[in-house]
């Protein structure tokens, strides 16, 4: 049995260096594991981060087989879709270098929830949050081959493979929450390093995408 939908090593080891840069990277759903997790306790930051999860599966599942079926019903719809996709990474690296990251909770902000309470919101915010269904479409083609006859399960790993790397790194930063904010708010040049990387690593793909259609 051979593994063709597992991409080379150097792909593997550069899209797990950006999926890790992307977990720790300040935003909205990092900002919600750490409101529930000072609110409340760890037990909601886990369901929380279990709930957010879930919609990533979703995601990754909708990505996996949506962009390998537009890829094999019009190879210009899907190259329309990757040219769409480089300007909406340049609007978010445009966006972290003008307003920063979403990381402005305090302990006590959130009103304290039940476990599955805060399991579903986690859940809902991935699910109906267009930004996380447009980082799937522009972040994962990046790494894949649309020549490839495996494309499309490569693109599936890529998407489970994203939560390999992020789920256990939010689990880190919940057990380390008061610590993690208390540190992000009092360095303001580490928390300018994340947007200014987060930008740059964003910029790069998009450049990289304009690149692919120019030729």
């Amino acid at each position: 049995m051979t593994l063709d939908f597992v991409p080379s090593p150097a792909t593997l080891l550069a899209f797990t260096g950006a999926s890790f840069l992307l977990a720790i990277t300040p935003g909205p759903d990092m900002a919600l594991m750490l409101s529930r997790t000072l609110a409340g306790g760890r037990r909601l930051g886990f369901a929380t981060i279990a709930g957010c999860s879930v919609g990533l599966v979703c995601h990754a599942l909708l990505a996996g087989f949506g962009l390998s079926a537009l890829l094999a019903a019009s190879a210009t719809a899907f190259a329309v879709a990757k040219m769409v996709g480089a300007v909406y990474l340049l609007w978010l690296a445009w966006q972290a270098l003008r307003h920063g990251s979403a990381l402005s909770m305090a302990p006590g902000e959130a009103t304290p929830q039940q476990p599955w309470a805060a399991f579903l919101t986690g859940l809902g915010i991935n699910l109906t949050n267009p930004k996380v269904v447009l980082f799937f479409v522009t972040f994962l083609p990046q790494f894949v081959d649309p020549a490839d006859p495996h494309a499309a399960g490569q693109m599936l790993f890529l998407g489970f493979w994203f939560l390999v790397v992020g789920t256990p790194t939010c689990c880190v930063i919940v057990l380390t929450a008061e610590r993690f904010t208390a540190f992000m708010r009092r360095s303001r040049r580490l928390t300018r390093a994340f947007d200014m990387s987060f930008a740059g690593l964003m910029g790069g793909f998009a450049l990289r995408l304009l690149l692919a259609q120019a030729r």
